[in-house]
């Protein structure tokens, strides 16, 4: 559920289908054929709760495919000899989390539970099934998120470990508070400020959260070996340039469904999502090849740097304001990456903490500053719970990141011994490189 709900739109959308069924009534009617109208009422509830569903499951299997998309991404960053662990880490990770949403993150985060008779699920059409799906994808980015920042020398098992406590229990609790309005905040920041912490589609409930997990995770792994020499960065060129691309734009087209099917219902479909996301991801894509002059790396990330910190304001900000929100994520991502590798020497390898974590940040306060009225936007938030909101994602992930990854640090170790490195996650976790000759 979505803290702000938008009842208008939702409104429109049954009336069309009354209107349609009116019509429909008025011709049987003028036929001599008469409907009751206990049947009618049930008709419109059916097609509604059939709609719904439909639609939401079309999201969720958009967001699925964004995982093929994340899996590519570090493909083609990662240096050959890690390919095949960067594709298994991801598929793994996504069913760890499926697991752990399913049966206890779900109800963490919305007080829901699945342990009931398939009769009682399936009600309205098993659209709260849906819904979990839909919201499970969600939380299944986060570890794909972490995992592009942990490429290259971290455990497998651990990793695993730490997919299941972060899927089950860190994220859903700030999810809980921010979609499900757990422990008040959401009525606190309205009371105080005049509107809750808004967050449509997850710039800082998943990126920002996905992106400072990740942030204490390849703190406490360190660096790859070799990445510095006396002090300098030593350059790991990307190993598949095509393949970060496809990885790219298997992104990008899923976020639509990721921001638009936000709406969870179709009668709150809105349109200014769609080009609002559409706006920022171009926004991102020009200041990236601009400020990173022509890095295809820089420039495939640009578009996701946009998407990312649209999330957020994308149903209230107008379009122009979206433009602005991408543009200026785009170049904060080749700044941050660039002060990352080279000055902080922070080796998270694909960039996750600048594009998800720094960019998401962006997008939460961006909403409050775009969305205003006297910017163009609807209207409807607080420039102040914006910035409460994300500092407290900011926060939670920052402790639940060095929590978990700290505590498997010290039982199990969750990075590959030197020879290991040397020789590759595929060959020295999967037995067997990307390519036959391998």
């Amino acid at each position: 559920m979505r803290f702000l709900i938008r009842t208008n739109m939702a409104r429109n959308g049954i009336g069309m289908v009354h209107e349609s069924l009116r019509v429909l009534v008025f011709g049987a009617e003028s036929a001599g054929v008469s409907l009751p109208m206990e049947n009618l009422n049930s008709a419109v509830e059916t097609l509604i709760h059939g709609s719904n569903t439909l639609f939401i499951l079309l999201g969720a299997i958009m967001v699925l495919a964004m995982h093929a998309g994340f899996a590519f991404l570090e493909v083609g960053t990662v240096r050959h000899k890690n390919q095949v662990n960067a594709l298994s880490k991801i598929l793994s990770d996504f069913a760890i989390s499926a697991l752990a949403y399913f049966f206890i993150g779900y109800w963490v985060a919305y007080g829901v539970t699945f342990l009931e008779p398939a009769s009682t699920l399936t009600a309205g059409n098993g659209y709260a099934l849906v819904k979990f799906f839909f919201l499970m994808t969600f939380a299944a980015a986060i570890p794909a998120i972490i995992s592009g920042g942990i490429a290259e020398r971290a455990k497998f098992g651990p990793q695993l470990c730490a997919t299941l406590l972060i899927v089950a229990f860190v994220y859903p609790f700030f999810e809980g508070l921010i979609w499900n309005g757990n422990f008040g905040l959401q009525v606190w920041l309205t009371e105080r400020f005049g509107a809750a912490f808004h967050d449509f589609a997850g710039s800082v409930v998943v990126h920002a959260v996905g992106g400072w997990l990740a942030f204490g995770a390849v703190v406490l792994l360190g660096q790859r070996n070799g990445r510095y020499r006396d002090g300098r960065l030593v350059a790991f060129a990307p190993s598949n340039i095509p393949f970060l691309a496809l990885g790219s734009w298997i992104l990008i087209i899923g976020w639509f469904g990721f921001n638009v099917m936000s709406a969870q219902t179709l009668g709150s479909i809105s349109g200014l999502v769609a080009v609002n996301s559409l706006m920022a991801m171009v926004g991102g894509t020009v200041a990236a090849l601009l400020v990173g002059r022509n890095d295809p790396g820089f420039l495939h990330n640009g578009p996701l740097a946009g998407l990312v910190a649209v999330c957020a304001g994308s149903d209230l900000m107008h379009p122009v304001g979206a433009l602005a929100t991408g543009a200026i994520a785009g170049a904060l991502f080749v700044w941050a990456f660039t002060a990352t590798q080279v000055k902080w020497k922070i080796d998270d390898v694909l960039g996750v903490w600048p594009l998800h974590g720094l960019c998401g940040v962006w997008g939460g306060i961006a909403c409050g500053i775009f969305g205003q009225t006297w910017l163009g936007g609807l209207g409807g938030v607080s420039l102040i719970s914006q910035l409460i909101g994300t500092a407290l994602g900011v926060l939670v992930a920052l402790v639940g990141g060095f929590l978990v990854y700290g505590l498997l640090k010290s039982v199990t170790g969750i990075r590959l011994n030197q020879e290991q490195e040397y020789y590759g996650a595929d060959l020295s976790i999967h037995k067997i490189g990307a390519n036959s000759q391998d």
